[in-house]
């Protein structure tokens, strides 16, 4: 079977790279600095976002959201783990909050028995790891953060806003990221 991120990736190439504006290279050194700039971006989200995650395994994607759904004020209870399997997890904060993995999907028939335009186009926030597999024809507006490697615990996170209502997300994370 022929993965999605081969069908085109041409497109998805284009649609990986920045066409807005830029948060500079966030450097983060540990666990808890990545989930703090998730909890950031949550409590910058007004609901209806789309949030693209990419980097390889263990890069940091999954602890990220897990901040996200701190600033999304998603309760303690909640146990946020990768829908690697279930591959959309639903959750209840000030918003509503869709954590959506699409590293298993493999072709457009599986992507589309997910009915993700119920969910990238309501009123929550969809957190997608593993963004690149979306076709790009799916989604126009969206904030996109790439996670790699540095060395030892640190990791590179890029955020790049596509859609001037994610420019606006990019200067308040510019402002929260200074306040600390």
């Amino acid at each position: 079977m022929e993965h999605l991120s081969n069908q085109n990736s041409e497109a998805e190439n284009s649609r990986l790279t920045p066409h807005a504006s830029r948060l500079p290279t966030v450097v983060s050194r540990s666990a808890v600095q990545t989930r703090s700039w998730g909890k950031k971006l949550g409590r910058l989200l007004k609901g209806g976002e789309i949030i693209g995650l990419s980097g390889e395994l263990g890069s940091g994607k999954t602890c990220f959201v897990r901040g996200m759904a701190e600033g999304l004020e998603v309760g303690k209870e909640a146990w946020i783990r990768s829908p690697s399997f279930t591959l959309i997890n639903e959750y209840h904060g000030r918003l509503p909050f869709y954590h959506i993995d699409l590293y298993r999907v493999e072709n457009r028939r599986e992507l589309e028995e997910l009915n993700l335009l119920d969910y990238l186009f309501s009123d929550g926030v969809s957190a997608i790891e593993w963004f690149e597999h979306l076709p790009a024809e799916m989604v126009d507006e969206y904030l996109h953060i790439d996670f790699e490697y540095a060395d030892g615990n640190r990791r590179e996170m890029t955020f790049a806003a596509h859609g001037s209502r994610y420019d606006g997300i990019i200067k308040g994370l510019r402002v929260k990221g200074i306040k600390g």
